[in-house]
């Protein structure tokens, strides 16, 4: 069964989603949770939304939650290479493409920015055009222009 808790954010209200004891989604605001998934604190959600106040707080740069992301073989490969991008830089899609060894995949590396399930957790806001310019995000421009602008400026 999954269960969600909320939290308030910069962002908004997000929802945080477990299931067997594993962060299975973020949902950003605006999002409406789906039905049959029951609001509950549990240890692993409170300690989720600790660790997301920290993050907005500027006191925390990595998350330790165990997470458990639903996806395609590709689209997990793209979200592990996110895990990997520094807190406060980014990376842009064609350097995520190669560092997956898939060169020539940066639209697709796109698409699974986009279908990340743990936005925020997996940071696929730090993937930028080749430019440096941002480029789409789930929560919207200025959502993903908010998080980097909060990296930077508490760099630890």
């Amino acid at each position: 069964m999954e269960k969600a808790l909320f939290i308030c954010t910069p962002l908004g209200k997000i929802s945080v989603i477990e299931a067997d004891s594993t962060i299975t989604r973020l949902l950003l605001p605006g999002t409406t949770l789906p039905n049959g998934i029951k609001q509950q604190e549990t240890p692993l959600l409170l300690q989720a939304a600790t660790q997301i106040e920290e993050y907005f707080q500027g006191k925390r740069n990595y998350f330790q939650l165990p997470l458990r992301p639903a996806g395609t073989p590709f689209q997990k490969k793209v979200w592990e290479a996110l895990l990997t991008i520094p807190y406060g830089e980014t990376r842009s899609y064609g350097q995520i493409a190669a560092q997956i060894g898939s060169p020539k995949a940066c639209r697709a590396v796109g698409h699974a920015n986009h279908c990340n399930p743990i936005p925020i957790i997996i940071p696929c806001h730090r993937v930028v055009g080749t430019s440096g310019k941002l480029t789409g995000y789930a929560g919207g421009l200025e959502a993903k222009e908010l998080l980097l602008k909060l990296e930077r400026a508490n760099c630890l």
